[in-house]
């Protein structure tokens, strides 16, 4: 650091004005407008006039605080240009950027690069306009919401307000309703119904009533409400009591739990997981997935012991996030108008319990690489019988689920991206704030859209799903291959990115040395 402090000295030079020398002190952060103005004020020359500064053989001297510094016996004079010489230098100029960018076109296929530029943008608008509808159906669909609660709460009916969001005093005593919730109930299609099986579902067209009737129905259909005898008045207090124990995060929100959710029922039906697996091994892992992000309040695990927040505290800095989960699942779970589990043995219960609790625990991906080294060792020799082996299927199952979302097709996934992004823009911003360290990936000032999914695609996505592939092929064509596809595209979008960076940053150069 000490040796380059010489650099940020003021810098000085000495002008011959009108014979008298002058000197002309200026800082390194002045612009060359500014020195400009600086050198008409010391020359007595009105300040619209262009101007130039010769050294004593006559060269043009640069007006920058790049410029050299001279000393009293070699002044700098200033001189105004005539209309003449300015009209001469322009068209020098001119025809040096001309050949300059003629030059530049074909070095960097600028005239390809602006047809694709002008191709994406075509799309992102239609986009935007798409996405604008959505915007509007949305929001229409949130008032409509707002009415249907307003009117259930005037009628002293409703869901039971669980106290699991902020309170955690386990003596509180809790009335149970014995009312109905009176969520519209939607009949759904054929069509939905053979959607709903399919990674391809388009999570952006439903809002939150529709939501929790697709999921509703895939309990039904995979025959949990059979199995573990539920009623069906509790199924639906408890879907009501997980929707509104998930925040209105940009990411992490009720929305990504049904994302993960059908994508934990596709997956079910895709690799024909009710030939091999126990209905219970489908409730755990249906549970697990509509549970895995209760009242997540937005700011990750790192920021959480970074901070040491309350709940780092309370879970000694041990997957806090993930543990928070757990509680407020099983809080749900122990109000009795919501316990879907409430005809279910107790000794199958416990165990039901604890596998649900093994899921949601291994959906922090700071475990992601024990997780999946753990599987490999096991998916040459996979044996359904063994119990060790199918805990670890599940483990990776919910994992895979959770991360998904460049499985989906592109105008499916690409706004969760800027979703993710949001969230983690909002928790880099609050740790410059307060202090804590930021991690470059979420930094706004770092990371764009192709830098942050190449790697994470590249790198956790591709070989956790080709690893879980060698025991289910059928899914590469439906899940693998987009993976890649999307990979290839990010990878373009980057190419682009820096083709244009390092076009803009040799255009300020070339503009900067003439």
């Amino acid at each position: 650091m000490g040796s380059s402090s010489s650099s940020y000295a003021p810098k000085t030079i000495y002008l011959d004005v009108d014979g008298k020398v002058q000197k002309v002190v200026f800082s390194r952060h002045c612009s060359p407008c500014d020195i400009k103005e600086l050198l008409c004020t010391s020359s007595n020359i009105p300040r619209n006039t262009a101007i130039m500064m010769v050294d004593p053989e006559g060269a043009l001297v640069s007006m920058d605080p790049t410029m050299p510094t001279n000393s009293p016996n070699s002044l700098y004079k200033v001189v105004p240009l005539s209309t003449g010489q300015l009209g001469e230098k322009e068209d020098m100029f001119q025809n040096v950027l001309s050949q300059v960018a003629d030059q530049f076109s074909r070095a960097f296929r600028i005239n390809e690069l602006k047809t694709e530029v002008t191709n994406r943008l075509a799309m992102l608008e239609k986009r935007v306009e798409l996405e604008g509808l959505k915007v509007v159906e949305i929001e229409k669909c949130k008032n409509d919401l707002k009415k249907l609660r307003d009117e259930m709460a005037s009628r002293g009916g409703g869901r039971v307000n669980c106290p699991c969001k902020y309170n955690f005093d386990d003596g509180k005593k809790v009335t149970p309703r014995r009312d109905v919730p009176n969520y519209p109930k939607y009949t759904l299609s054929q069509e939905t119904v053979e959607a709903l099986k399919k990674p391809t579902f388009d999570v952006w067209h439903w809002e939150h009533n529709e939501m929790l009737s697709c999921l509703e129905y895939m309990y039904h259909d995979l025959g949990l409400v059979k199995e573990f005898n539920m009623n069906p008045i509790t199924l639906k207090r408890w879907l009501l009591a997980i929707q509104e124990n998930y925040r209105n995060n940009p990411f992490h929100n009720f929305r990504h739990c049904f994302c993960v959710s059908q994508m934990m029922y596709g997956m079910i039906n895709l690799c024909n997981l009710q030939e091999k697996l126990t209905l219970t091994d489908m409730g755990i892992l249906m549970t697990a997935a509509v549970c895995h992000d209760l009242d997540h309040p937005g700011y990750n695990n790192t920021y959480q012991i970074n901070a040491r927040t309350e709940l780092a505290v309370r879970y000694n800095d041990i997957s806090p996030l993930e543990n928070h989960h757990c509680a407020v699942a099983f809080q749900i779970l122990s109000l009795p108008e919501c316990n879907i589990f409430a005809n279910v043995d107790p000794e199958a219960f416990k165990q039901i319990r604890q596998a649900i609790i093994t899921l949601i625990l291994a959906t922090d991906m700071a475990r992601h690489g024990e997780i999946l080294d753990s599987f490999k060792q096991k998916v040459d020799n996979f044996d359904f019988t063994n119990e060790e082996h199918v805990t670890c299927l599940k483990m990776v199952l919910i994992k895979c689920c959770d991360i998904s979302n460049e499985v989906r097709p592109t105008e499916v996934a690409e706004p969760w991206v800027d979703c993710l992004l949001e969230e983690y823009f909002m928790q880099s911003d609050r740790e410059k704030s307060e202090g804590l360290p930021v991690a470059p990936f979420m930094d706004r000032d770092k990371v764009t859209k192709p830098t942050a999914q190449i790697g994470f695609i590249k790198f956790v996505l591709i070989p956790m799903f080709e690893t879980v592939m060698k025991l289910f092929p059928q899914i590469e064509e439906i899940m693998v291959q987009p993976l890649r596809d999307s990979r290839d595209h990010y990878e373009e979008l980057k190419q682009i990115d820096d083709a244009m960076t390092e076009g803009s940053s040799f255009v300020i150069k070339l503009r900067k040395d003439l």
